[in-house]
């Protein structure tokens, strides 16, 4: 039986930019770092964001960009401090899918490997509660 998801893995060109951006927008702490010595395929960074264990590993970054992305809830009261934090650091926003009204706010932006994230107020339940109800 699958408890959980045990770790996201992203392949990055610069580990410790990458960082920087984790612990800007993420507020992700940061657990290991093996530049003393490599266990995996090269330099690595583990991170816990949201309960969450994130690795990045230095190597070649997505070639392509797609919507394939990882979305991290956000607290309705904060979503515009998260925004600010995303256009403070650059990155490029992609604009979000069109939005019935009473859905919940994202926003989508990609890193610097063409990794995309999103970060969203809403839940699942919510998310299916406005689907039935059409």
């Amino acid at each position: 039986m699958i408890e959980s998801i045990s770790h996201i893995t992203f392949i990055v060109k610069d580990v410790k930019r990458t960082a920087d951006f984790f612990r800007a927008i993420f507020n992700a702490k940061e657990i290991y770092d093996s530049s003393e010595k490599n266990f995996s395929t090269s330099y690595e960074k583990f991170f816990i964001i949201g309960g969450t264990w994130i690795a990045t590993i230095e190597g070649e970054p997505l070639s392509e960009r797609s919507y394939n992305h990882i979305a991290f809830k956000v607290p309705e009261a904060k979503f515009d401090e998260y925004v600010l934090k995303v256009k403070q650091l650059g990155v490029e926003i992609k604009a979000g899918r069109k939005r019935d009204e009473g859905e919940s706010r994202s926003i989508y932006f990609y890193d610097y490997d063409n990794h995309l994230f999103e970060l969203h107020t809403g839940t699942l339940d919510e998310r299916l509660s406005r689907y039935s109800s059409e």
